[in-house]
């Protein structure tokens, strides 16, 4: 997609050499020399991005600022001037400006803020496009997310739905989304018409297993003296039944429930009649029934009857390009919940979104989103908005009570000291500069300074 950019300054050199510039990065430009035209043109022209001159000869820039934001709030406006003056900086990004640029521009330095300030429009506009094509409750291939990886895994979801009978394992960590994915099985399949039930395996006390599962007659037991119950297997009969959490149910109910899955027939509890039920089962877990199976936590017999395709649910943060465009998602849901008119996040705040570790994966994200959108009052949302992120534990606590050096008979350059330490910090914070930096108590530029003059790659880090 090529980007349309305004460039708003009244030096005609400085105008067209910024406008050269720009188409050579494959941008589409206009230059506008005279700001009082500055409506007129936002709304002819429509630009992405504005790049605006804060010294204009007949103009104050912060107005223009002002005018571009009621004309559009949307609009990235990138302040340039020629001055460094922190007050002045300091009150742009106050009127709503994305960043600020000091002449003579670094052309590398706009490159990157440009490229950041695309990808926010890039994000929005995927999470506006999601917005339009969820109908109703429907689950789209977009609502997991937009990256290669996710994208591909979905499509394979999706053959897999088009098979009605078919028994599908989701094996993730919590919070991953498990139970959309089985939701998205179901809207696909033959079966979407017919009643999608869930069953938390976790929750259900062990007496009382068999009865939510397979129901039971009146008096079959103490407390159910009231009426015949329906256990979880009827109400989905002709749909599809979700067993989440299925690792946690007990070795005894797992035996009923392999019988179950290859006859589709039971008795409820305390019941005479043989009941009959067409289902489909999706099962759902974050453990490794695997590895459980095989070491005599759960039966393999249930494990391979289960296992006749397997989903393997990446963890959000093995998929960056998903956490911008799923945090969007959330803004916009949030925005609206509390009528907030929030328009999207600063570089930075956005950088650190994408590199948290998000242990609690989509789950995690959603709880914090809508912190942060409840208690945002700026029209984007800033680094320090995520504050409480970085006072948590998300990170293994790190003591240095313990830590001990030992210097080899030779000695040892401190340099390698310095970047061994990085490098294992980064290991275990799984490439997260934001935590690293917290855990070797510096900032995170003095961290990014260190890394760059040792030749340290984020990327060969992870693994």
């Amino acid at each position: 997609m090529q980007y349309k950019i305004l460039i708003i300054d009244d030096d005609d050199l400085v105008a067209s050499s910024l406008k050269k510039v720009l188409v050579k990065l494959n941008y589409e430009v206009l230059t506008c020399l005279d700001a009082g035209e500055t409506q007129k043109v936002v709304n002819e022209f429509q630009p992405e991005v504005v790049l605006l001159d804060i010294y204009l000869t007949t103009h104050n820039g912060i107005d223009i600022l002002r005018l571009i934001k009621k004309l559009n709030p949307d609009i990235p406006v990138v302040m340039i001037t020629g001055y460094a003056d922190v007050k002045i900086a300091v009150t742009s990004i106050k009127a709503g400006a994305f960043d600020f640029l000091l002449k003579p521009i670094d052309i590398e330095q706009l490159s990157l803020i440009l490229t950041k300030a695309t990808e926010n429009i890039r994000l929005r506009n995927e999470v506006s496009r999601l917005n339009l094509i969820l109908v109703g409750n429907e689950l789209t291939k977009e609502f997991f997310g937009i990256s290669t990886k996710i994208q591909k895994l979905i499509n394979a979801v999706e053959k897999l739905a088009m098979s009605g009978d078919t028994t599908i394992l989701l094996e993730g960590e919590t919070g991953t989304g498990k139970e959309e994915f089985a939701k998205f099985i179901h809207q696909h399949s033959p079966r979407k018409n017919a009643p999608f039930i869930t069953i938390n395996c976790a929750t259900i006390p062990r007496d009382l297993a068999e009865s939510e599962l397979f129901g039971h007659e009146k008096g079959a037991f103490t407390g159910a003296a009231q009426k015949t119950k329906l256990g979880k297997f009827e109400l989905a009969n002709g749909g599809t039944l979700l067993l989440d959490e299925i690792g946690e149910l007990g070795l005894d109910m797992q035996v009923k429930l392999l019988r179950v899955l290859q006859e589709r027939k039971f008795y409820r509890l305390g019941g005479e009649k043989e009941i009959s039920v067409n289902v489909r089962i999706l099962a759902a877990t974050n453990r490794n029934l695997e590895e459980e199976s095989n070491e005599g936590r759960f039966r393999q017999d249930l494990y391979y009857r289960l296992n006749v395709a397997k989903i393997n649910i990446p963890p959000i943060r093995e998929r960056k390009d998903d956490i911008a465009y799923i945090a969007y998602s959330f803004l916009n849901e949030y925005s609206k919940k509390f009528t907030k008119t929030i328009t999207g996040f600063e570089p930075a705040a956005l950088e650190l979104v994408k590199n948290y570790y998000w242990k609690g994966n989509i789950r995690e994200l959603r709880n914090v989103m809508e912190r942060v959108v409840l208690l945002c009052e700026e029209s984007t949302i800033k680094e320090h908005h995520f504050g409480f992120l970085l006072d948590s534990k998300s990170v293994d606590d790190v003591s240095g009570e313990h830590f001990m050096l030992q210097v080899p008979p030779k000695g040892v350059k401190i340099d390698i000291v310095i970047k061994e330490l990085i490098l294992k910090t980064l290991k275990i914070t799984n490439g997260n500069q934001v935590q690293a930096a917290k855990i070797l108590g510096l900032s995170r530029s003095k961290l990014r300074y260190r890394m760059e003059q040792l030749g340290i790659e984020v990327s060969k880090q992870v693994g």
